[in-house]
């Protein structure tokens, strides 16, 4: 743990004496921040723990984190969950310029877009992508660029939160359409222009069919946003990064 931090997993420490000696003692040895993870069976100590001071800092299926900041300042302890990720593909068939679309079953307007949903925690973005339309459309697919990414805050559907919503290309590697009727009304290969133009397509699908057709027409290069994996400052660990692709004259220098 960071210097001054104290993690605390189970509850020995969370009956209201034993806790609040701790309490004193962590205050006397000059600890700034305290974790309190309390399982979910446990729950009754968590009234102990906020007669402490501590409030909650998110919880998961399994048990509840509560925090305590000691130091004399504002808190500087992170906040928790305040963006949700959604990814959706948008499946180009170059040999014919037909696209992947689906109609929502829970919508009350039928509208087109690109199949997609939320990203699981620990899955990169491509990957939710390919997962998301196999699920939906029985579609294999593979993944090639970003080509937009949305931003939106306060959102209904992220519980009040800010929601990130992005859209991959992706390269089919089947055709046959075997969609999932729990979720979709619909799902068809259509032509891309006739994506583009349609009036019965969700704004961000019509803006994205627009960008898609250009870089159909004059190259992919010139709308993609591809990725490279890259060694974190982690002893072993790498992370994925997005961007324009540069020329090899830039990106090779030395």
């Amino acid at each position: 743990a960071p210097a001054g931090v104290r993690h605390l997993a189970g509850t020995s420490a969370a009956s209201p004496c034993s806790l609040a000696d701790a309490v004193a003692r962590w205050r006397e040895e000059g600890r700034v921040a305290v974790w309190l993870r309390v399982p979910i069976l446990q729950s009754r100590f968590v009234a102990a723990a906020a007669a402490q001071g501590f409030a909650f800092h998110h919880a998961e299926q399994g048990s509840s984190t509560l925090t305590l900041w000691l130091g004399g300042e504002p808190s500087r302890l992170p906040g928790y969950a305040t963006h949700q990720l959604g990814v959706a593909g948008a499946v180009l068939d170059e040999s014919t310029g037909k696209v992947l679309v689906v109609q929502d079953r829970n919508r009350t307007i039928n509208a087109w877009k690109f199949p997609g949903g939320l990203s699981n925690p620990g899955e990169d973005i491509g990957d939710t992508a390919v997962r998301e339309v196999f699920e939906e459309t029985g579609i294999k697919s593979e993944f090639k660029s970003i080509l937009s990414i949305r931003q939106q805050h306060k959102h209904p559907g992220a519980f009040g939160k800010s929601d990130l919503y992005i859209i991959c290309r992706l390269e089919p590697s089947s055709f046959t359409i075997s969609f999932c009727r729990q979720e979709c009304l619909r799902c068809e290969w259509m032509d891309l222009e006739e994506l583009a133009r349609t009036e019965h397509a969700t704004p961000i699908t019509s803006s994205v069919a627009k960008l898609l057709r250009y870089g159909y027409r004059e190259g992919f290069d010139k709308i993609d946003i591809t990725m490279r994996e890259l060694p974190a400052v982690h002893t072993g660990l790498v992370y994925k990064l997005y961007h324009r692709e540069l020329p090899e004259s830039y990106r090779n220098i030395t």
